[in-house]
């Protein structure tokens, strides 16, 4: 799986995937990441890459130039453009497993007031938001997708079993974890957890399962749209 990601800030992006299992996928070869500054696709001598907005008001807005000619220039065929927004689609678990079956996502990291629209009616295929909050910019944003999106990808976790225990996996929240030491400062580990019964042990995961989606998700559906 290609990525490419446009941003201002690219060592956020590099940092972040040195220090986590997207690192390693790369060094592996099942994921190919490639971080672009976006000032290389500009044509004057001080790299401009921003402007005051038309209409007047605060903050400034990303140029269409370098934007369209990135784009132009990475996009191919098979290619998913995104554009991190805070109005965009909620970036949740199903549309986390849609995108890791592409095989090419150019991911547009914008900043201060965002892109010129331009960009966005013309070469933007999808638009997702990470939450109802607003950050300084948008490489933080690019770095939850690719995390979320790469852990789904075959061989990258050592443990295909733990993406099915992931919350929201099929419409519930995820089991209370415990490890040892099996009691700790007088609290004990559940008995069912410590009986070898994985019968028992499965039945228990799965009411407990139930159980938190309702006290603290009850929007979340559970299987098959029916509520948890």
């Amino acid at each position: 799986m290609r990525w490419d990601v446009l941003t201002l800030f690219p060592g956020m992006l590099e940092g972040f995937v040195r220090e986590s299992m997207v690192g390693r996928a790369v060094a592996a070869g099942r994921v190919d990441l490639r971080v672009h500054q976006l000032r290389d696709w500009t044509t004057d001598k001080h790299h401009i890459v921003d402007d005051r907005p038309f209409g007047g008001g605060a903050g400034m807005v990303l140029k269409p130039e370098p934007l369209f000619a990135a784009i132009e220039e990475l996009r191919r065929p098979e290619t998913t453009v995104v554009y991190m927004a805070p109005d965009g689609e909620p970036l949740r678990q199903p549309l986390v497993e849609e995108l890791a079956g592409h095989s090419h996502l150019l991911v547009v990291s914008g900043h201060y007031e965002g892109i010129d629209e331009r960009v966005r009616a013309t070469l933007v295929d999808r638009e997702i938001s990470i939450g109802d909050y607003v950050l300084t910019n948008g490489t933080l944003p690019a770095a939850v997708l690719i995390d979320a999106v790469v852990r789904q990808l075959p061989g990258v976790l050592g443990e295909a079993q733990s993406l099915e225990q992931d919350s929201f996996r099929d419409g519930r929240l995820g089991i209370p974890m415990y490890t040892r030491p099996a009691e700790f400062r007088g609290m004990p580990v559940p008995a069912v957890l410590l009986s070898g019964d994985h019968g028992r042990i499965a039945a228990w995961r799965e009411e407990q399962r139930r159980q938190r989606t309702r006290e603290r998700r009850p929007d979340l559906p559970g299987p098959s749209g029916c509520e948890a």
